[in-house]
């Protein structure tokens, strides 16, 4: 069954648009994102923990892989938003949107090194102590930047409660 898609809005759409607009369009699309990576992890984790089906944990996994890259997307987009909006720096969803965006690039840029720190590791036959180590190191970083995110959707929430 296919999916349905909806096609981003042009460059040219938005060069019309109010900034602030678009700012406040890609810091809510940011969030609802960002809480989509989260909850899909701590699913992922669940059926982890459950020893669900293997079946079910690739399915979850694609889920994820598809929530972390729309994350790095939507980071990209509010980015670009940002540097063209102006708000007052005082107003409380300007700095929990770039705390949540500060937040999501870093859960991809550790989740990047987790990912090329894991290839292969079963193939290679270096199972060393040190590599070991290094990569539960890795994994437990990208675990702290995944719990920042969290609590950065927070943040964005109590600022802006209508995000939804």
């Amino acid at each position: 069954m296919p999916m349905s898609t909806v096609a981003p809005p042009s460059a040219a759409d938005e060069t019309g648009r109010d900034p602030m607009a678009v700012f406040y369009a890609k810091a809510d699309a940011l969030y609802r994102c960002a809480l989509e990576c989260c909850r899909q992890h701590e699913r992922l984790a669940r059926l982890v923990d459950r020893g669900a089906l293997p079946a079910e944990q690739r399915a979850c996994q694609s889920l994820v892989r598809l929530a972390d890259e729309a994350l790095g997307e939507l980071a990209g987009a509010y980015e670009r938003a940002a540097s063209k909006a102006h708000p007052d720096r005082k107003e409380p969803c300007w700095a929990a949107a770039n705390a949540l965006w500060m937040a999501s690039r870093e859960y991809a840029r550790r989740h990047t090194t987790s990912e090329r720190a894991g290839r292969g590791i079963g193939e290679s036959g270096d199972h060393s102590s040190a590599r070991l180590s290094e990569l539960a190191l890795d994994y437990d970083l990208e675990a702290s930047a995944l719990l920042m995110l969290k609590q950065a959707t927070e943040s964005y929430r109590k600022a802006r409660p209508d995000a939804h």
